[in-house]
């Protein structure tokens, strides 16, 4: 399980474990809170009052400071993982969905052709259309493709990162995805 880590103007930072969040509470770092408590650590006890220290986790956690980067600037990285979920697990050929095992990432136009390897020049084919395709382009093969291709959004990113997303933190992700996303169609 890992708990949504935003700036403490509610802009995504990372993904932590349980662990982290502790250090956070426990640092005085959190500023704020939303969604559901997951945990609940139980500490050392105080010599002087006698009582046990206690730290309640939430999904949500707003930290302290300004993040030294804007995260607006950074281009999201593209793995295979992430490309498939963008897409939906469809083939952009054929347009059928398929395994996460049998698909492939496509380059739309190929390195062959001087093509590179970034959001906008890739999609997910299943092995059969990417084969037939080969090193041609969509126009070349006469495949057209059934959806273009697109770069996440920050907060598009951080839903295509963590695959075990709480009710609660994909709400609130969510709520800032644009509306054309396939996320949420």
């Amino acid at each position: 399980m890992k708990v949504l880590k935003l700036s403490a103007q509610g802009l995504p930072q990372s993904w932590i474990s349980l662990e982290e969040a502790v250090l956070h509470y426990a640092a005085d770092e959190v500023r704020w809170e939303a969604g559901v408590e997951v945990a609940v650590f139980h500490g050392g006890i105080n010599a002087r009052t006698g009582r046990q220290s206690v730290i309640a986790i939430n999904s949500i956690i707003g930290t302290r400071g300004v993040p030294s980067i804007n995260p607006f600037d950074l281009r999201p990285s593209l793995t295979n993982t992430k490309l498939f979920a963008r897409d939906r697990n469809v083939c952009a050929y054929c347009g059928d969905q398929f395994h996460e095992h049998d698909l492939t990432r496509e380059h739309i136009i190929p390195y062959g052709q001087n093509g590179s390897d970034h959001w906008m020049n890739v999609v997910t084919a299943c092995r059969s259309c990417n084969h037939r395709k080969g090193n041609r382009t969509p126009e070349q093969a006469r495949m057209p493709l059934c959806y273009a291709p697109y770069v996440p959004s920050l907060w598009e990113d951080f839903i295509l990162r963590n695959r075990r997303i709480l009710a609660d933190q994909m709400e609130y992700l969510l709520a800032h995805v644009p509306r054309h996303s396939r996320l949420v169609a």
